[in-house]
C-alpha cells in the first residue's frame, strides 16, 4: 500500500506546548538541564519506543516525567498533569489534532539517583491526525 507524504508534525513539542500553557509555574523541556536541581519544579515530555501509523492516524507513546523537591510536591505536579493529559484529547496542540489520549502507566515515583529531586513518570498514548503538506 502506498501512502501519501503527509506531516505527522512533532508531537513533543506539540505536547510541551499544551502543558506549558496550562502548568505556568512549572518548567517544561524535552531535555533536562545539567542544573536540574536548580530549575524545579520540572516537567519533561519525551517520545518513546512504540505506536506506530495507518496512514492517516499515528499513536505515539510519550513518557511525562515531573521533578520536585518533595514527595508531597511530586504527587501534586504528576497528578495535575495527568489531568492535562488526559484533557488534552479531541483539542489541537502545536498545529496537531489530538484525537484522543489514554495511560498506558499511571504517575508513579521511580528513583532518580539525586536525593535532592523527586520524580514521577507516566506513559501516555496518543492518536493525532496527519496533516496534508502545504
Amino acid at each position: 500500500m502506498s501512502w501519501p507524504e503527509f506531516d505527522w508534525g512533532d508531537i513533543e513539542q506539540a505536547v510541551a506546548l499544551w502543558l506549558r500553557s496550562r502548568h505556568v509555574g512549572a518548567r517544561v523541556a524535552n531535555e533536562l538541564p545539567a542544573d536540574l536541581e536548580k530549575k524545579l519544579p520540572l516537567i519533561q515530555v519525551e517520545v518513546t519506543p512504540g505506536g506506530g501509523e495507518d496512514g492517516t492516524s499515528a499513536v505515539t507513546l510519550v513518557d511525562v516525567s515531573t521533578f520536585t523537591v518533595t514527595r508531597t510536591a511530586m504527587w501534586d505536579l504528576a497528578r495535575s498533569v495527568h489531568t492535562s493529559m488526559l484533557a488534552l484529547a479531541g483539542r489541537q496542540a502545536g498545529g496537531l489534532v489530538i484525537d484522543s489520549v489514554s495511560s498506558d502507566m499511571r504517575p508513579a515515583p521511580v528513583a532518580y539517583g539525586n536525593p535532592a529531586l523527586r520524580r514521577a513518570v507516566a506513559t501516555y498514548r496518543l492518536t493525532s491526525r496527519a496533516q496534508a503538506p502545504a
